[in-house]
């Protein structure tokens, strides 16, 4: 993982929605080169805390900076030229086909000197996604796991320095779960910054660089996967007992229920 500036960085971020305290007192910083995996259960306000960074949805205290801006100062068309944002929801409301929806991540490039790379960025994007053989279908004719790899394609196709994700892998197979994740190391790897929800804690563990575990709108703990995924949080967290076993070089936990 590279070490410089912060792409990212909360401080002291709550986040109000109907009166109801959604996050707490949160602060963390995602560097240029990592892979930095949000996990925690349901409704602890992993979504929420992506939607923050992202000037989605702005805080209610606290700041949210993106390349050491407030993001909400951003405009729109720049915000889209800094992150790219894939969220959970796969709908979309007109019949377009696969090649015209990855062709909107490259929209934000529009009338800049990156239009030229349109043409290579969609390619590479449909590539990564496995989506090249889709692009003549309508998006509304897909199954939910073709609908995620083609919003990740269009997420590819962006091209941002900052990546946030909200369960890539959720409804995907073993094989695209697997090189989705292996795909958001590739995007580290570059400089970049990735930000990923995820709910499988040894899929987390195996890809990410850090881990912060998100309890009651709070960061309960962030660090190397080793360090945060621990048989002992995990069971006061999620309220399941597990045992966690060490495999590959460098050893990274897997994570099995006690059954």
């Amino acid at each position: 993982m590279a070490t410089s500036e912060p792409l990212i960085e909360l401080n002291s971020v709550g986040l109000a929605l109907d009166g109801r305290a959604i996050l707490k007192n949160v602060s963390l910083q995602v560097f240029p080169g990592e892979v930095l995996a949000l996990v925690g259960p349901n409704g602890a306000g992993k979504s929420s805390l992506l939607s923050v960074m992202s000037g989605d949805v702005q805080a209610t205290t606290g700041r949210a900076l993106l390349q050491g801006r407030d993001v909400s100062k951003y405009r729109v068309d720049e915000a889209a030229r800094q992150r790219s944002v894939l969220m959970q929801s796969n709908e979309v409301s007109f019949p377009f086909t696969v090649a015209e929806i990855v062709e909107m991540g490259r929209a934000p490039w529009a009338r800049t000197t990156s239009l030229a790379d349109d043409n290579k960025a969609i390619a590479e994007a449909l590539e990564k996604a496995d989506v090249e053989h889709l692009v003549e279908r309508r998006f509304n004719q897909l199954s939910g796991g073709e609908r995620a790899r083609v919003s990740l394609a269009r997420v590819l196709a962006q091209r941002t320095p900052v990546v946030l994700l909200d369960e890539p892998t959720a409804a995907l197979d073993l094989k695209h779960q697997e090189s989705v994740m292996k795909t958001v190391r590739e995007i580290a790897g570059q400089g970049r910054a990735v930000v990923v929800v995820v709910h499988d804690l040894s899929v987390a563990a195996g890809y990410a660089d850090r881990v912060a575990m998100v309890v009651e709108g709070k960061i309960a703990a962030v660090g190397s996967p080793r360090e945060v995924i621990t048989a002992k949080r995990v069971s006061e967290v999620y309220g399941v007992a597990v045992d966690i076993e060490t495999v590959g070089s460098p050893a990274r936990p897997v994570i099995l229920p006690q059954r």
